[in-house]
């Protein structure tokens, strides 16, 4: 299961043991994902950019669970806009400043926890938009440098472009090393058999597909459940062996949302 924007009130409050343990137990998940905000999000709160220290701590929280639990987790770098902070760092203070937290961020946790545990996944970047492939490329490229000067095995997922869609362009385009994955983002009541088909072509030229988000709902995470579409793609993932993780454990009012509003990490593994 992926859990919501840590940065957001309707997530932050499950970044912890007890939740990461409902998981395990109650829902029989083996992986968790960390989608940390980076930027002000949707709820207008401040992200790891703003306030790094308070972010990272909630990332580490669950880290030290899943090791402890046995669980994999994907460190998800939350942002639709990191290749600008690269694009910019030349004439932009800010922007090089951002940059640099970008990649000290994973070269923390690649360092004290990737170094250490298989456990690790890294996700650099969670959706870019409908923007150049060769500037996402470029940006994954440094932080996927930065991660392997002190963990040279786990896994790293590279999102790739129009919201994580397009996997077939960066197959075509690939950023080079071992372990290296494309992340697939699909809601089963927007995404249908064209987003399949993508995902078919960039395996066809060797790539690894991991899906770490998807929702059973609209594109926007409302509305209700497709079940048609959803079970097109579990039928999918299950025949090509693709991991995913459902968005989202947060207690939102939308049809994404795992748990029912007012829902708190103690009662993640109530019926």
């Amino acid at each position: 299961m992926s859990l919501f924007w840590s940065s957001c009130g309707e997530g932050e409050g499950f970044y912890n043991r007890e939740t990461v343990n409902s998981l395990k137990c109650s829902w029989n998940s083996n992986v968790v994902r960390a989608a940390m905000g980076v930027e002000y999000s949707g709820c207008q709160r401040p992200g790891y950019l703003d306030a790094p220290n308070v972010e990272r701590a909630k990332v580490e929280a669950v880290v030290k669970a899943a090791i402890e639990l046995d669980m994999y987790v994907i460190l998800d770098f939350h942002d639709h806009n990191a290749q600008g902070h690269v694009k910019q760092a030349v004439s932009d203070k800010l922007f090089v400043t951002s940059f640099l937290a970008e990649l000290e961020f994973f070269a923390y946790f690649a360092q004290n926890y990737g170094s250490k545990y298989p456990n690790i996944i890294y996700e650099t970047f969670n959706e870019p938009l409908q923007v150049d492939w060769n500037g996402v490329k470029s940006y994954h490229e440094q932080v996927v440098a930065e991660i392997r000067k002190y963990d040279t095995k786990n896994v790293i997922v590279l999102g790739s472009t129009t919201w994580s869609q397009d996997v077939d362009t960066a197959a075509n385009n690939p950023v080079r090393g071992s372990n290296l994955c494309y992340s697939l983002h699909y809601y089963a009541a927007t995404h249908k058999q064209n987003l399949r088909d993508k995902a078919q072509a960039a395996m066809n030229k060797g790539a690894c597909i991991f899906v770490t988000e998807y929702g059973t709902v609209d594109a926007s995470g409302g509305g209700g459940v497709d079940e048609g579409s959803t079970k097109e793609w579990f039928n999918f993932m299950d025949s090509k062996k693709i991991s995913s993780l459902n968005w989202a454990i947060s207690n939102k009012a939308e049809g994404a949302a795992a748990l029912t509003p007012g829902t708190t990490s103690s009662q993640v593994g109530n019926d």
